[in-house]
């Protein structure tokens, strides 16, 4: 059986987050240095004794949970048999499995920050968290809003069985939640983000990304990883790296993704940066497996 590495995306942000590290861990010491030379901020004051406020900007979140995932990972000496990652957590992973240099990695994520920061600001979005349904039932019900009313609405992140975050316009998204209810929905609970990511909202940051990926250098990994988009194991870098442009504007599969590193042998998920949102996830998604974290 094999040991998969997880590494969280936004919205596990915290106060505090990665102090304890930084205190204890001349490696991940040194990682916190790295990327404040490589940012050219003190991004690590921010981390440890931010306000919930500053640490929501995305400009802050996305290096801050990237800063703090590799710092954990790389804290100990892990080598791991597969990797992936929640939405941004896929870039940790690629930096994990040697796709990818941490400095790289992390002047992705910043430009990838920006930019979805100016697409939220383009057009008035959001994402909203549907439980209780069917992923069939959320998937016909956006669809049919889409088609009879042109707002944006779509399947964002599929987070587990029953539980399929959607991506939209505000008037969409609005739509949605209450046909969803009426559908049978337990909740349908708008969440309090910048915009909506993983949808076509994100389409004017898309080119920006794909220029700066396509100008980085992209090795072979040592191991898969699962990206998002496909959600089975990739190891090409040509492939990793298409499929990272893609994930910008379509869906998370992250159901889809642990079941595949399960049935390619995965029994063992450790998480590896703030909180411990995809330890549930994974439980959720199948209970036999063993999780836990490094944070």
């Amino acid at each position: 059986m094999k040991h998969a590495y997880i590494f969280p995306g936004q919205g596990a942000q915290f106060s505090g987050m990665g102090k304890n590290l930084f205190d204890s861990n001349t490696i991940a010491k040194g990682l916190f240095r790295e990327a404040e030379e490589i940012l050219g901020f003190n991004i690590s004051d921010t981390m440890f004794n931010g306000t919930e406020d500053e640490l929501k900007s995305t400009n802050i979140t996305q290096p801050a949970v990237f800063i703090h995932s590799l710092a954990a990972f790389f804290s100990k000496a892990l080598k791991p048999e597969m990797v992936a990652g929640h939405s941004l957590g896929e870039i940790s992973a690629l930096v994990a499995n040697h796709a990818l240099s941490f400095a790289d990695g992390l002047k992705l994520v910043f430009i990838r920050a920006q930019a979805m920061q100016r697409a939220c600001e383009l057009q008035p979005s959001t994402m909203a968290a549907i439980l209780g349904l069917d992923d069939n039932t959320v998937e016909n019900i956006c669809k049919m809003i889409s088609d009879d009313t042109g707002e944006i609405v779509v399947p964002a992140n599929y987070n587990c069985p029953g539980q399929l975050v959607i991506s939209g316009t505000l008037k969409g998204i609005e739509i949605a939640c209450e046909k969803l209810k009426s559908a049978g929905a337990k909740r349908a609970l708008v969440l309090p983000v910048g915009g909506a990511f993983h949808s076509p909202v994100m389409l004017p940051a898309k080119k920006q990304l794909e220029e700066a990926i396509n100008k980085t250098t992209f090795t072979s990994p040592f191991c898969p990883v699962y990206q998002n988009i496909p959600a089975s194991a990739i190891t090409d870098p040509y492939i990793i790296k298409k499929n990272l442009v893609e994930q910008l504007t379509g869906p998370v599969r992250w159901t889809q993704s642990v079941q595949a590193m399960i049935s390619d042998g995965a029994n063992h998920f450790t998480e590896c940066g703030p909180g411990k949102v995809l330890q549930g996830l994974v439980q959720k998604i199948n209970r036999d497996t063993f999780v836990d974290g490094i944070n």
